[in-house]
């Protein structure tokens, strides 16, 4: 959602997201076959489905499955209620531009006696809008040394779209302890996206805030993050499962996110330095859960709320579950990834991580995707590739290009961390199109063994200059 105190998801995401254009940002509606299967059996659990029972290794520390009387509110002993347009002393309109006055209503956030928190946007006969935006009052959320947490929430957002859906921007998201009585601090005390929603589309945003604003090793205000759509069925048509896992037990340390249990999006300790990784996650976190009305993020995507949009959608809540491990085995560990061929094509849309990108069809010879919505500081992490014993030293990549004349970039690679220094690169401008194909060679330093691999994308201007196909390697 991005932070409350005055340079917030609006800002933050008008930095970096306004540059999309309405070509780039449709593109993430688009399904994948990869996610249907996991998420056809959360599609058709009931609405009031009941918080899954911890697996081995897993004990759960906060549950809410909002079970009570229908128009009643939440239990204020794990809730509080955010209020009218700012924090108190704390930017102007939650720090996003949103519009909406949030109420502590039963208008605007009540359970509806089927084992379901609404939160529901109104709009009042003079064209005034009132939402609803609620925290935990536990700010205590976080791993034990060695361990993992995993904060989930199976939700179904406001179930409108196109026109009727401007301005919406429903969202699960978690802020840095130090923030609560604070609200000067973002973004160095940490903030953790597990979902965001705008304009009624199919996309599920994950992102971590971090480090310092504007830029900084966090790339602020945008932050490190990454989208995927739903599947089955769209975000707003069904529930689905949203987490983030906090895990300690892995070196580096690293937070990952996930979408009906498919890992989407993972940002790692060693992306960013030491004191800005220690600042972000040396405390605890609470829990958001909200629906805006317009702001920066909903600009970036169209604008916000007008005439033709429609109130009284809510976003519906079954539950919201923090599990805890404590090491030593046990939950959920990451996917298996690498044993990539260096000299094979490999595929830009199996990537390990990004932030950016957006994945698209392509009509590239052979068909299937291709990632596109890349400008500068974007990048995507591909784990585990193979050059064998005999040095790699050519690197080829399939591109396209429709950036207007003057626009162009550079497509790096650099090994095992995207802040290393690049092995080789390419310039690219204009192909004839997003969708007019290229193969280009470049020469890089000699490489062997296995490496994760950081496509990485530099340009001189905002605007996008690149889609990706595919990449490999030649000796």
């Amino acid at each position: 959602m991005s932070e409350p105190s005055g340079t917030s998801a609006g800002i933050r995401a008008g930095a970096h997201r306004r540059r999309r254009s309405v070509r780039r940002a449709l593109v993430a509606v688009l399904g994948t076959l990869g996610l249907a299967a996991a998420a056809a059996t959360v599609a058709t659990l009931p609405a009031n489905a009941s918080a899954p029972t911890p697996p081995s290794g897993w004990s759960q520390v906060f549950l809410d499955d909002f079970n009570g009387s229908a128009g009643s509110g939440v239990n204020t002993a794990d809730w509080l209620y955010d209020t009218g347009t700012s924090y108190p002393g704390g930017a102007a309109n939650w720090g996003t531009g949103e519009v909406e006055s949030m109420t502590s209503s039963t208008s605007n956030v009540a359970l509806d006696g089927n084992g379901n928190l609404l939160i529901t946007p109104r709009r009042d006969a003079s064209g005034h809008w009132t939402s609803g935006r609620i925290e935990t009052t536990r700010t205590d959320f976080q791993p034990p040394a060695g361990g993992k947490l995993r904060v989930q929430a199976r939700i179904q957002m406001p179930n409108v779209t196109g026109a009727a859906a401007k301005g919406y921007w429903p969202a699960f998201w978690m802020l840095g302890s130090p923030f609560r009585g604070n609200y000067q601090n973002w973004p160095g005390v940490g903030e953790l996206d597990v979902m965001e929603n705008v304009q009624g589309l199919n996309t599920d945003w994950a992102t971590m805030h971090c480090g310092t604003n504007p830029g900084g090793p966090c790339n602020e205000t945008s932050g490190i993050g990454g989208s995927t759509p739903c599947a089955g069925t769209t975000c707003q048509a069904g529930f689905h499962t949203y987490a983030m896992e906090w895990d300690r037990s892995t070196s580096p340390e690293e937070i990952r996110f996930y979408l009906d249990g498919v890992n989407f999006h993972t940002v790692k300790a060693d992306q960013v330095d030491a004191t800005t990784w220690a600042n972000a996650t040396s405390h605890g976190y609470f829990i958001i859960l909200n629906v805006a009305m317009g702001g920066g993020f909903p600009g970036a995507f169209g604008g916000g709320p007008d005439g033709g949009t429609e109130p009284d959608h809510p976003m519906v809540v079954d539950y919201v579950q923090v599990l805890q491990s404590s090491g030593g085995g046990g939950g959920t560990t990451p996917p298996p990834s690498g044993n990539r061929d260096a000299y094979s094509p490999v595929q830009a849309e199996s990537y390990d991580g990004q932030s950016g990108v957006n994945t698209e069809s392509t009509t590239d010879s052979g068909g299937g995707q291709d990632i596109g919505s890349i400008a500068n500081g974007d990048w995507a992490l591909y784990k585990g590739v193979n050059f064998g014993s005999t040095a790699a030293k050519q690197f080829y990549a399939r591109v396209a290009s429709g950036a207007a004349g003057g626009v162009s970039g550079l497509v790096e690679v650099r090994l095992d961390s995207r802040t290393s220094t690049p092995v080789g690169s390419f310039a690219l401008a204009n192909t004839g199109g997003w969708q007019s194909w290229r193969t280009i060679p470049a020469n890089i330093s000699a490489v062997t063994g296995t490496h994760d691999v950081y496509l990485t994308f530099t340009s001189g201007q905002p605007a996008d200059f690149v889609n990706v196909n595919w990449f490999d390697f030649g000796h």
